[in-house]
């Protein structure tokens, strides 16, 4: 089988007014970023809003293992498996960070047979949406660090400036540094430090902003720092919010690509899953759903982070409900989960499949409690035995549920059709949607509740000092804030190493942070790292140019 790469470089594309035409989008509504990809403009957007919504599919799976689920090569591939049997989709997924690229993640781009074109501009800069991003975020923090040199009129005390900047790439050294160091010419030494660019407060309020007017209003919320006094400033107060929407204009219009099979796809935001909400935009998901019969999307991790994040941020924000939902698992992964390690993966072993199923069981019944239908799709690897998936297949049937094996990574929309026919038929039964908790419950009680109920937990462990930050911001109108946990996405524990469905466990939470202009609390729990660092042997020690000028090591 070629390489995820080669099988792209390959594909037979079409011009992207093509797949414009396939869904109405005129030329004249594209701004084309070479052949292949385009943005769609605001004013073509805001035509379309007056139109019912098409059927909302979200692809969410188990805790990712080192065994691969394939979460976005089931997306792209189900998009294009509901087009096969006749139904107009489109497909929503994140961009790309150069971070994970060069890590040791790999892109964002799905695999094999069901990937989403062009690749590689996809998984590097693409339509220059994030170094858009990161410049709006520094601008900010140049902004106030400009305004306490200038004198301080807002009493900003700079032990208390919570503005941090970002870059795109994963680079431990600059996790914490000393700034402004080198005399009375550079401005007030303090402390501060670098976060990775999906994990900026403005990424995740341009996946969340309806409108660039929302996103301004957004911006403006932001709180940056503190006084003396402990009220908050703003961004709006350092006067910054106009000129971070002009540098996002372009970026807050959605990416129009197409899958192997010619099919269009939105490719658009990125927050990251942990610390953000880990979801495509809010205006690339309901602009499609104006344009599609059905549109696929996926959320980031596991269901116990990405599909809560999606169903009590996204959802509740957005005014969306997911018709159905599909879980992504593999023989593999179960076998992962039941006790076996990578390098026996390959040989049959039913009983730990069965011994691995809890965790998929687990997401199921969470899934379920959000009142939407639910599906498996077993992602098939040549190495799975009949035995194997059958093993699967009856526990999923145990839970109430139907696990349905597919084969798009091999064959493309042909390998999926089973599932496609299977959401067609829970989507057009009865969803009766309905999220976690209500807005009125108090920050704390929110954060027990997920603990709770997503995780199995016993209770939650937090220090007074957090549970005091909870109430002075309850105090000061944010209490209607929905929670974004900030947890390991490898177990429902805070503890990577635990696999398969645990209970007796707590979850402590060391931090809060309040994200006023995303709209939602950060709970951060157990050690959660926003700029991540390079492993022993980068991505990028393998990338690079061929002789014939193409891109080799990209995946």
């Amino acid at each position: 089988m070629k390489t995820d790469i080669e099988i792209a470089r390959e594909a037979k594309k079409k011009p992207i007014q093509d797949i414009g035409a396939k869904i109405g989008i005129g030329s004249d509504d594209l701004l084309p970023y070479g052949h292949d990809k385009a943005k769609v403009s605001q004013s073509f957007i805001d035509s379309v809003q007056s139109r019912p919504n098409g059927k909302l599919i979200l692809v969410t799976a188990i805790n990712p293992t080192p065994a691969g689920e394939g979460k976005t090569t089931t997306t792209v591939g189900l998009g294009d498996g509901l087009n096969r049997i006749g139904k107009k989709a489109v497909v929503c997924i994140r961009e790309a960070s150069l971070g994970p690229n060069f890590g040791m993640k790999g892109g964002a781009a799905g695999g094999g047979m069901a990937q989403v074109v062009p690749m590689e501009e996809m998984n590097l800069h693409f339509t220059g949406d994030f170094h858009a991003i990161t410049s709006a975020h520094n601008l900010l923090a140049a902004m106030i660090d400009n305004h306490i040199y200038w004198g301080n009129e807002l009493d900003i005390d700079i032990r208390r400036v919570v503005w941090r900047r970002v870059l795109d790439m994963n680079d431990r050294a600059l996790r914490q540094i000393t700034a402004s160091l080198g005399g009375v010419a550079n401005g007030f030494p303090r402390e501060t430090g670098f976060d990775i660019t999906v994990a900026s407060e403005v990424m995740a309020i341009l996946c969340l902003a309806k409108n660039l007017t929302d996103l301004q209003e957004r911006l403006g919320a932001m709180i940056v720092a503190y006084r003396r006094d402990k009220t908050p400033v703003f961004c709006r107060d350092i006067k910054a919010d106009g000129a971070m929407t002009v540098l996002l204009k372009d970026a807050m219009q959605p990416n129009l690509v197409q899958t192997l099979e010619n099919n269009p796809a939105f490719v658009h935001g990125g927050p990251f899953a942990n610390i953000a909400h880990g979801c495509n935009s809010v205006t690339a998901t309901t602009t499609a759903l104006k344009l599609a019969d059905y549109v696929v999307t996926e959320a980031g991790f596991g269901a116990d982070l990405g599909a809560e994040k999606f169903m009590d941020i996204k959802c509740r924000k957005a005014g969306l409900a997911p018709s159905a939902v599909v879980v992504v698992a593999t023989v593999r992964a179960m076998k992962m989960n039941g006790g076996v390690a990578k390098a026996d993966l390959g040989t049959e072993n039913v009983e730990a499949v069965k011994a691995g199923c809890p965790n998929l069981g687990r997401h199921i019944a969470n899934l379920k409690g959000f009142g939407v239908p639910v599906v498996v799709g077993i992602n098939h690897f040549v190495s799975d035995t009949d035995a194997e998936v059958q093993a699967v297949k009856d526990y999923v049937a145990g839970q109430g549920a139907e696990a349905v094996l597919c084969k798009h990574w091999a064959k493309g929309s042909a390998g999926i059709e089973d599932l496609a026919h299977k959401v067609v038929e829970l989507a057009e039964s009865k969803s009766e949607f309905k999220v976690l908790y209500p807005d009125e419950m108090t920050l704390a009680d929110k954060i027990e509740t997920i603990s709770k109920k997503i995780y199995h937990a016993d209770g939650v462990v937090m220090d007074k000092s957090v549970r005091d930050q909870l109430k002075i911001w309850e105090a000061q109108g944010y209490g209607h804030l929905p929670i974004c946990m900030a947890k390991t996405q490898y177990s429902f524990t805070t503890d990577p190493n635990v696999r398969g469905a645990p209970t007796g466990h707590t979850i402590p939470v060391r931090e809060v942070r309040l994200s006023a202009g995303a709209g939602f609390v950060v709970a951060i729990c157990g050690e959660i790292m926003t700029m991540p660092g390079l492993p022993r042997v980068p991505s990028a020690e393998t990338i690079r140019l061929n002789a014939a000028g193409q891109i080799e090591g990209l995946f």
